[in-house]
């Protein structure tokens, strides 16, 4: 293998995102997708057959955490790179995912080319994290007595329960089935949150509001 040139895994579970970042990587030219799952079990046996230098994986895959096929990982191969790309931003996730090995920690809610630059500053020896991330594990070295922000303005009954959905994972259409409204007033609700919790993605405003006391951590 060429100086520079990076064999890359990926374990993911929702197909259009795992379409979209095996064909990044198969277009660069300084690496090459050796291989991909879509669950836990398949995630497995791809962590024991080996033969790459970077894992890219999803925690919230259907049949199992994925933290625990970082930890597996990292406990093969220590000299591999491992980073997390999901929509979770909770903050023990992250603190359990970068315990268990993980050198990045990406969210979906960028775009997803980002992920092959993120691969070549983890191989050159950087630890890629979304900018949330690094602000919720430098909020986790602060004194434990310092004041939570209060909000300027409260989210309604409405927004609390839009936002508990999206933080688990639901698009907006099935937000709007899940309350009987149209995808439309879900769309408004998501607005009113970002404008009081002061973010500008569903990422931030989980974050924020978990980290508020709004949402249950």
């Amino acid at each position: 293998m060429r100086p520079g040139y990076s064999k890359v895994a990926v374990v993911e579970d929702d197909p259009p995102v795992l379409a979209d970042i095996c064909a990044a990587i198969e277009l660069a030219d300084d690496m090459e997708l050796v291989a991909s799952a879509t669950n836990f079990a398949t995630g497995k046996k791809l962590v024991a057959d080996g033969g790459f230098d970077v894992l890219v994986c999803d925690l919230g895959l259907p049949d199992g955490d994925g933290t625990n096929l970082i930890r597996m990982a990292s406990k093969r191969q220590n000299e591999i790179d491992i980073m997390v790309l999901t929509m979770f931003a909770d903050h023990q996730k992250v603190l359990n995912a970068i315990r268990a090995g993980a050198r990045g920690y990406l969210l979906k809610d960028q775009p997803l080319e980002n992920c092959v630059n993120a691969i070549r500053e983890i191989r050159a020896g950087g630890s890629p994290i979304s900018p949330i991330i690094a602000r919720l594990v430098l909020k986790q070295l602060q004194p434990a007595s310092a004041p939570v922000e209060q909000l300027t303005e409260a989210l309604s009954n409405r927004e609390l329960e839009t936002l508990n959905l999206l933080s688990r994972g639901f698009s907006y259409s099935e937000s709007a089935e899940i309350m009987d409204i149209s995808a439309h007033t879900v769309a408004t609700y998501v607005k009113h949150i970002y404008r009081k919790l002061e973010v500008n993605s569903r990422a931030e405003a989980v974050f924020e509001a978990s980290s508020r006391g709004i949402l249950g951590a």
